[in-house]
């Protein structure tokens, strides 16, 4: 039996992708965002490690798999309207492909 919830698997049915935010399990730091399709989601509540849709290699895509920087998963919620997931995850190394720590670090600056 899945454990994806009857509205998100609704969503995936429909041909949808569900926005994915990766915050950090213990300091709650925001770490990035990336899509997940019904394989992704299933793919990471059975390893444990997130796994996403890469929209620009029509592929899965394994958090950490070429870098080392993993993503563990610790758990993992969906909002009101089912259309955005949260995975509450211990991070290995930097989450952005750039080296930084979390993928929003440019900010910008209020008047």
């Amino acid at each position: 039996m899945s454990k994806i919830p009857p509205a998100i698997a609704e969503r995936f049915r429909a041909g949808e992708l569900i926005a994915a935010i990766a915050q950090d399990s213990e300091s709650k730091e925001v770490l990035m965002m990336a899509w997940m399709n019904e394989e992704s989601l299933t793919k990471t509540l059975e390893t444990k490690r997130a796994t996403y849709w890469s929209r620009s290699r029509n592929a899965l895509w394994i958090k950490g798999e070429t870098s080392g920087h993993y993503q563990d998963l610790v758990s993992l919620s969906f909002d009101c309207d089912s259309d955005c997931l949260l995975l509450s995850v211990k991070q290995t190394g930097a989450a952005c492909h750039t080296g930084e720590r979390t993928c929003f670090h440019s900010e910008i600056k209020l008047a």
